[in-house]
Order: structure tokens, then C-alpha cells, then sequence
């Protein structure tokens, strides 16, 4: 009836049906925020103080994703990884999701900059964020609304039986030139379906049992670079790019644990440039 009724107000009344259309966006708003505070309250309590991010990191996300399995984000550092202040963790957050905390990323000054990117699955609009924590414990937040929909139930890969034949290997690639004591950029793949738990295999129908990498620990020589602790709103075959600030000759190692306990493990030599 209210539709009748507001269709029939946009045909004679202009302004007053704009109105109505914003009214009726307003519980979208509140469920949003609704979604947000219970998050929140879980990751951080309610009473710890989050802050504008804008002076600490920033976040590029698209307006509207192109395929809502594989949404690109980046989250930037607005400041350097000193000992004395750096970012210590960044969790990324999608309100809407079934499982809305991606996961945490662990760094430290070693990283050089704290600089992440990667690939998540968009279940519908939804605000995406990122809360970065201090070593101090102070939070800051950078924040995207997303269009997508339908990401975290979106089929796997098309050949599930070749994507089990690949499960677990990793690729390692070093970004640009890498200097000895300058932050370097890496990007990781691991070979993964990381599925959710709500997708049905094309042929047989049937559910897929939720498997998905767990963790990462990236070493490079004997110190920890990065670890994530991720969910289902990772993209199939997670890819991370971030950066690391090389002492020497010596070798990436990465290991991943998914959630059927299997443990893959790969190390690769880095090439390093002749420092100018």
C-alpha cells in the first residue's frame, strides 16, 4: 500500500516524495550503525575510544565493487614505523558480512611501512573499515561504504578439483627494488579456496563445508614480519601485499595453517639492490 501510495506522490509531489524516500533510508542507516556497535563492543569493548583515522591511515575501496568475491582494499600508513610509534595491528571489518572481521594483520617498526592490501568478499552494502591500533593501544579508523552484494555466497573456483591439487602452494613477489635497511614491498599468494561455508558446489548442489587459511606468519631471516588471523571474508586464494625492510641477504619464509589443521610452509631468497 505505502508503495501505491508513494508512487503516486512522486507523480504530483516532487519534493514531498523525496522526502518519504529519505525517511525511508533511515532504518537502513540505523541497522548499519546498529551492526557496527555490536562489532565493535566484540573487537574492542564499548567504552575504548576509536579516533578519526585520517592522521594514521587511510583506506581506498571501490564505490561499487565489480565482482563482489574479489573486492580490492588498501589501507595506507600516515605515518612511519618508528620503535618509539608505530602501528602494532590493523583489523578489517565489513558490517554486513555473515562473518564481518576479515581478519588482523600483526606488524611491527620491522615492516618499514604499514601499508596492506589485499582482496575480501562483499555480502551487501556495507560500510568497510579499517581500525588501526597503536603501540600505544590507541585506535584510529578509516572508513568506505561499498556497494556489493552476494560476495561471501558467490561459487568457488570453477575446477574444485584442481583448486585441491594446489592447495596450500604459495607464490612470493618482490615489488620494485629492494635496498638493505629500506622498507620493501612484498605481495604473497596462497593457492586456497578459502571457502565460506555458504556456497553450493555447481554440480552436486550441495553445501560446502566452510575451509579457509587460518593464519599466516611471514618470517624474513629470524624476524616475525607479518601474521594474519583471518575468517570466510577472505577471497579464495588470499593475496596480501605489504612491506618489510630487509637487513641482508637471507630468505622469506611464509607459513599458513588452514582450518582442517593442514600447514603449509614455503621460503624463498630475497634479492637486494646495492644500497645508493
Amino acid at each position: 500500500m505505502m508503495r501505491i501510495l508513494l508512487t503516486d506522490t512522486i507523480l504530483r509531489q516532487p519534493l514531498l516524495a523525496l522526502a518519504a524516500l529519505c525517511l525511508l533510508a533511515v532504518p537502513a542507516a540505523a541497522e548499519d550503525s546498529k551492526a557496527w556497535d555490536d562489532i565493535r563492543a566484540s573487537l574492542f569493548g564499548s567504552d575504548r575510544a576509536i579516533h578519526d583515522g585520517r592522521d594514521v591511515i587511510s583506506m581506498e575501496a571501490p564505490d561499487r565493487a565489480l565482482d563482489a568475491a574479489l573486492v580490492p582494499i588498501s589501507v595506507t600508513a600516515e605515518i612511519d614505523q618508528s620503535k618509539d610509534r608505530y602501528i602494532k595491528a590493523i583489523t578489517l571489518v565489513i558490517d554486513e558480512n555473515p562473518a564481518p572481521v576479515v581478519g588482523t594483520f600483526h606488524l611491527s617498526p620491522d615492516n618499514g611501512i604499514a601499508d596492506i592490501s589485499t582482496r575480501v568478499r562483499v555480502n551487501a552494502y556495507t560500510s568497510v573499515r579499517a581500525i588501526a591500533e597503536m603501540n600505544d593501544g590507541q585506535l584510529y579508523m578509516a572508513e568506505r561504504f561499498v556497494k556489493a552484494s552476494g560476495g561471501c555466497a558467490a561459487p568457488a573456483t570453477k575446477d574444485a578439483e584442481l583448486a585441491m591439487q594446489r592447495l596450500g602452494q604459495m607464490r612470493m613477489k618482490q615489488i620494485g627494488t629492494w635496498r638493505e635497511g629500506e622498507p620493501s614491498e612484498v605481495q604473497l599468494m596462497v593457492s586456497h579456496p578459502n571457502y565460506s561455508g555458504l556456497q553450493t558446489d555447481q554440480v552436486t548442489q550441495l553445501w560446502i563445508p566452510a575451509h579457509y587459511v587460518r593464519t599466516l606468519d611471514v618470517t624474513l631471516g629470524d624476524r616475525p614480519v607479518l601474521r594474519f588471523e583471518g575468517d570466510i571474508s577472505m577471497s579464495e586464494n588470499p593475496t596480501i601485499r605489504f612491506f618489510v625492510e630487509p637487513e641482508g641477504e637471507g630468505a622469506l619464509t611464509a607459513r599458513a595453517v588452514d582450518t582442517k589443521d593442514n600447514v603449509f610452509e614455503e621460503s624463498w631468497p630475497i634479492r637486494l639492490e646495492p644500497s645508493t
